[in-house]
Parts: structure tokens; sequence; C-alpha cells
């Protein structure tokens, strides 16, 4: 316990609290629920209870109530994606998209999506936002634009350089339309795709499908980017195979001229002026390298989208909450790029009600999912927290002496369960021992999939 007092610092109500959670007569079986939970720092608490009987004698098989757990609640894991909120669920989060991106790249049977997609054309994009005026940056000439030599964790990385004539309206109305410019590019990616094949699109639907994987990330400016894995399919997704003339350099070549024509006109409002949101100029497409044959491969890929997967703009100094008025701003510690982002998102409002910019002035105007996919593309977050779901009822079943049988459709047992909400998170000491928890998992799960990645030649999340 002095290793833990010399952890919390000098904080006394934490250190407190610690020994109190410590030397509860529960704190066993506190451990337990924690552990399940995989170390949730704000895990869900609830009251209630469950029987199973058999549906037909009646007799009761199983009871369980949370009367007899430490504080007399059951506590669940919060999902929270965000690192910034919850760094244990987020971890889950990521190993699930890591799963769910690198399935759609080099196949799993696990998953539906045949080893075959490997043979399929797949490439690696980014697509980015256009300039809102210049930001301090590293140049490969290593010298910024102000005349500085920026080190790498320089915070002024990314704001203005005049932050009088940057266009932050702009920025954050660019946000704001992400999601529609990936929508139009995505038409057009397939347009592209036909006209290059020499198809209608109605032809080229019956023998080509184009799959994605994306996922957004925030640059240091403020502005929204997408990583994409797009793969070239049969007709039927990637259970079949794609036409001949399919391949990475057609798909490399539409992928630029499909972004290269979105265009999203955001009408004028008040004294906000029309204007045409487009891509950035920087697009980047590599080919995925299979087996680790060429540069970029595909687990490095899977890794990196994983990666962003739980981040979100907290990145540029912002908060992960949504602020209720323009006032609270005076109260966080913001950057002044940041501050000037959110305050344009306030401005704006008015203008566009219809775009909730106010709502998601957090998020800096961003109110798009950060991670989706094609209907097609491989597996889906649900199925995977299915498995773990169904994992975990049969692993019950057994230890209740119950069948582990799950789709047992004729119901030979009936489940009565009532269940009430009681709060959200932790007290202090109870917070710092399910970190410390948190971390511990994660350790000894590394740790065995380092020794997995020894015997197999391959790392990432892997099951």
């Amino acid at each position: 316990m002095a290793g833990a007092a010399a952890s919390l610092g000098t904080d006394p109500l934490t250190l407190a609290d610690l020994l109190r959670v410590a030397n509860s007569p529960g704190f066993d079986r506190w451990q337990e629920q924690v552990r399940r939970t995989g170390g949730c720092a704000h895990p869900i608490r609830l009251r209630g209870e469950t029987v199973t009987r058999d549906r037909a004698t009646g007799e009761v098989l199983y009871s369980y109530s949370t009367a007899n757990e430490p504080g007399g609640m059951l506590r669940v894991a919060c999902g929270n994606r965000r690192a910034s909120r919850c760094p244990a669920c987020a971890w889950t989060y990521a190993g699930d998209t890591y799963h769910l991106i690198r399935a759609g790249i080099t196949g799993d049977e696990h998953k539906d999506v045949p080893a075959t997609v490997r043979d399929h054309p797949r490439v690696f994009a980014t697509l980015t936002a256009p300039s809102f005026g210049p930001v301090h940056n590293r140049p490969a000439s290593g010298r910024c634009r102000c005349g500085t030599s920026h080190a790498e964790d320089d915070p002024v990385l990314g704001t203005a350089l005049n932050p009088e004539t940057y266009d932050y309206a702009g920025a954050v109305l660019w946000n704001n339309f992400a999601g529609d410019l990936w929508r139009r590019f995505t038409i057009y990616l397939r347009r592209e795709i036909a006209a290059r094949a020499g198809l209608t699109q109605t032809a080229m639907k019956a023998v080509c499908r184009v799959s994605f994987g994306k996922v957004a990330e925030f640059q240091k400016r403020g502005s929204v980017h997408f990583h994409a894995v797009v793969r070239l399919d049969g007709p039927d997704g990637p259970d079949t195979a794609p036409p001949a003339w399919a391949t990475v350099a057609l798909l490399d070549g539409a992928i630029r001229a499909a972004s290269a024509r979105v265009a999203v006109p955001v009408p004028s409002a008040g004294a906000f002026a029309h204007r045409v949101l487009r891509w950035g100029s920087q697009v980047d497409v590599q080919a995925i390298g299979a087996l680790g044959q060429e540069e970029l491969t595909e687990q490095a890929v899977a890794s990196y989208v994983a990666k962003y997967a739980t981040k979100a703009a907290e990145t540029t100094g912002t908060v992960d909450h949504r602020i209720g008025e323009l006032s609270e701003l005076d109260q966080l510690p913001l950057p002044d790029h940041t501050r000037r982002l959110i305050e344009a998102c306030w401005d704006l409002d008015d203008a566009y009600p219809e775009r909730l910019l106010a709502r998601w002035a957090h998020m800096l105007g961003f109110r798009g999912h950060f991670s989706t996919k094609s209907r097609r593309y491989s597996t889906t977050l649900g199925a995977l927290r299915q498995v773990r779901a169904d994992y975990r009822a049969r692993q019950e079943r057994r230890e209740r002496g119950l069948s582990e049988d799950l789709d047992d459709t004729e119901g030979s047992t009936l489940v009565l369960a009532h269940w009430t909400y009681a709060g959200q998170g932790h007290t202090p000491g109870e917070s710092w021992l399910a970190a410390t928890i948190a971390k511990e998992i994660r350790l000894n799960r590394e740790t065995a999939r380092e020794a997995l990645t020894d015997l197999q030649g391959m790392g990432g999340w892997d099951d």
C-alpha cells in the first residue's frame, strides 16, 4: 500500500477512500466485478434480481440478487469509445475496430469473410480538408513560415499564423458537412469506376461492388480527415471475385478523380456568404501489401485505423462534452485557436439552425460517426460484441449447472429479471483501483498476444 500512496501523491481524500474500499468486507467481490468490466472507469451501477425457472415444472434453477453484492449493486461496463472518458472500454472498442478492419483486408472465417479477399484490389486512402489559412507546421524544410523550427510537441503546431484572417467559419462548416462530402465521394467513386470500366452504373452493379471501412481523425488544426480501406469485390461482396478489369491502379485513379469532383454547396445565410465545400488537394492512396510484401502491411493498416477509432476532437485541446452556454468557455483551459473554432460554431448556429452547430461545438462542428463501413465490408461491431456476450452467457450457465445451449428455441428455462439504474462511476479510491486493474488486464493481454505473435509471425488484436 506504500507504493499506492506514493502513486497517489498528496491526495489524502483519495488515499483514505482507497483504504476504505480495500478494507471493506466485499472487496474481493468488488474486484471481481471491476475485472469483469475490464477496469471500466465509469461503470453503470444496477440494482435488481433475476430468477431462472424450469419452464415445465416451475422449479427455481437459479436466482441472483444484487442485495448480496458490494453496495447492493452490480457494475457493468459503460462501453464508451472515447479514450478520454474510459481508457478501458476504449481499448476494447479499438480492439473490435481492429478485428473489423483486418477481417475486411485479410479475411476471417470466424467473421464470415473468406481469405480470398486478399486477392481483391485493396487500397488505404486518406482524404483531407482544404486550407482555411496558413498554420504553424513542420515542413520538410524544417522551418515554419513563422521562421521557427518547431519541436514535434510544440503546442502552437496547427494553430493559425494570423487568427484574424483564418477562415474559422469555413473550418467548422467543413467539419459539419464532412459526412455529406464522404457520402458524395462514395457516389462519385462508383461512377468513376463504372466509367473507367466502360460500363453503365447498372451494369457495374451486376459485376462489381465497392466496399470500405473508414475512420475519422482530427488534425491539429482542428479539421477532420478520413482514412479508409477501399476494396473492390464481386457483385455479392467479399464472397465473390471482382472482374479482371478491377485493379489497384484503376481504383487509385478513380479515388483521386472522384474526390476532385465532390462539391457540397452551402447557401448564404445572414452575414455568411454562399460557399462550396470540397476535399483538400492532398489525397493519398496506397496499395495494401499481402503478407508484408509491400511497405504498407495489412496489420499496419488495421492498427492505424483502430488507433484513431477511440480519439475525437480532444487532440486539438477541446473538451469531450457538450457546451451548454458560450459563457462556459471562460472556465475552460482552451487554446486560443480551439476557442475560436468553438465560438465560430455558436456564431453560425442561428444562420444554419438545421446543422446544430452549437450542439456540436465541442466537436468543432463535426457531427458524424468516427468509424463507419459499407454493408458488405466485413463483420459488424454489434456481432463482435454479441460473440463476447454469448461467451460470457455460456460461461455463467456452465457455472450454474445449466445447459450451455443458447439456441434452445423451445425454451426449457424461463428467465425473469428486473433491473433499475442506480448511478454511474466510482468513488475516488475505487477509480484508482479500477485504473490499476485495467492496466493489469491490458498488460496481461498484450503479453499473451506478444507470445502469440512469436508463434504466428503476426501481431495486433489477435484472438
